[in-house]
């Protein structure tokens, strides 16, 4: 049985796993599309990349998983900036640079009103490792929340259910259980 140890952050680099979950997550688009949610404002190109792209842009698979490498890499600063001093398991830092690749880091880094830290880094700084993986599952919209429908949390929703689906399994694999 392995065991498991908590590194510094300077230590840590998004691993094979985690890319491949992204990937498989994003799933593989040759030519740009409008996103889903954002329309033709964010152009998504490769497996998720919509820095500089453009709709009807084209990309082959390596150089699509060479870009979503990158991606990552500009998230895991943003997050060593963020989360500060804290120690992690590998598992835990796949799931929070996977969150923040759909997400946005600085949703991951800040609370809704930009006022302060966000509930991750928050439990994370007082060493609540537990509640900052639960604390993925408060990323449960993609758009505007008008009511609580909107929220692809709720049962009612059927526009954005891989959202959902995706934040459980983020959690599971931030907490080493199982994914659903």
């Amino acid at each position: 049985m392995a065991i498991e140890v908590r590194h510094g952050l300077l230590a840590l680099a998004l691993s094979a796993t985690g890319l491949v979950y992204i990937a498989q997550r994003e799933g593989y688009s040759e030519v740009a599309y409008p996103d889903p949610v954002h329309g033709a404002k964010v152009p998504t190109v490769g497996f998720g990349t919509t820095e500089g792209v453009k709709v009807g842009d084209k990309i082959t698979p390596v150089r699509a998983l060479i870009r979503l490498r990158a991606d990552a890499a500009e998230k895991e600063v943003a997050l060593r900036r963020c989360f500060g001093d804290v120690k992690l398991y590998q598992r835990e830092w796949d799931a929070f640079v996977g969150l923040a690749h759909n997400a946005g880091a600085t949703s991951v880094c800040m609370n809704n009103e930009r006022t302060g830290p966000s509930t991750i880094v928050r439990r994370l700084q007082a060493s609540d490792h537990k509640g900052a993986c639960e604390a993925i599952l408060l990323y449960d919209r993609a758009g505007t929340v008008n009511k609580p429908q909107d929220r692809c949390s709720h049962p009612d929703n059927r526009t954005c259910r891989g959202v959902w689906t995706d934040r459980q399994r983020l959690r599971a694999m931030c907490l080493g259980e199982p994914m659903p």
